[in-house]
């Protein structure tokens, strides 16, 4: 199956959207960030089930608060901004390591389904912590219709295997690895997909290399006790 009209369209449109806020967050929160550091390039998939979902995200840019702003001051200023462009936003606090100062975390939602949180460092100290971290995603968006995997047709058969040559007793002529049939991964219910043990991702039988066939002449004793045949 082909792609899904529009939808790479769509979810380029919602990764500029998302940069545009991210950027706006950014410049005011924590001016004199390194914005050639937010990269909103690419999208890259993040569920692997059929078919896969793509997304744009941005994972943990790091600013720096102004030193005369305090956290609270930014964390309502990041509300704020938020709130005026039509995101709905709400404030937790997080305290995910008892030993660590706590952060205190604004997420803004869109109806579009994009997110983002910005993780403000809450210090009581004499030099209380100054980072902020941003993160945004787009939501997860399918880009093509879902395709069944339709196992190859072998290399060889016993009709075409080359004279002085067996089939491998492996993969019987497929020449790809049997395991996955030449994909590399095998489906996963958790995650979609996982790297095939039986090929190690090299998509290729690891008996004959991908030739499908193996020379009777070099076969070990043991790879002969698949041909009983060679012995009559």
């Amino acid at each position: 199956m082909g792609p899904i009209p529009g939808a790479r369209e769509e979810l380029d449109r919602l990764g500029r959207a998302l940069r545009s806020q991210l950027t706006l967050m950014i410049d005011d929160l924590t001016p004199g960030s390194d914005l050639s550091l937010l990269f909103l390039n690419e999208p890259r998939v993040v569920d692997w089930h059929e078919p896969p979902r793509y997304q744009y995200a941005a994972e943990f840019f790091t600013g720096r608060r102004p030193a005369h702003v305090s956290a609270t001051d930014l964390v309502s200023r990041a509300a704020a901004l938020l709130t005026s462009a039509g995101w709905r936003q709400s404030t937790t606090t997080s305290r995910e390591d008892p030993g660590r100062t706590p952060r205190i975390v604004v997420t803004g939602r869109h109806d579009n389904g994009c997110t983002i949180e910005i993780r403000v460092a809450d210090g009581n100290g004499p030099v209380p912590p100054s980072k902020v971290s941003f993160s945004g995603r787009t939501p997860a968006m399918a880009l093509r219709e879902p395709e069944e995997f339709r196992w190859p047709e072998p290399i060889r058969t016993a009709e075409t295997v080359t004279s002085g040559y067996v089939l491998c007793y492996e993969c019987d002529g497929l020449g790809r690895c049997p395991g996955c049939g030449g994909r590399g991964w095998v489906p996963d219910e958790t995650h979609g997909r996982k790297n095939c043990r039986a090929c190690h991702r090299t998509r290729v039988c690891l008996i004959c290399r991908g030739a499908a066939e193996l020379p009777v002449s070099d076969l070990s004793s043991y790879q002969r006790g698949y041909y009983p045949e060679l012995d009559r």
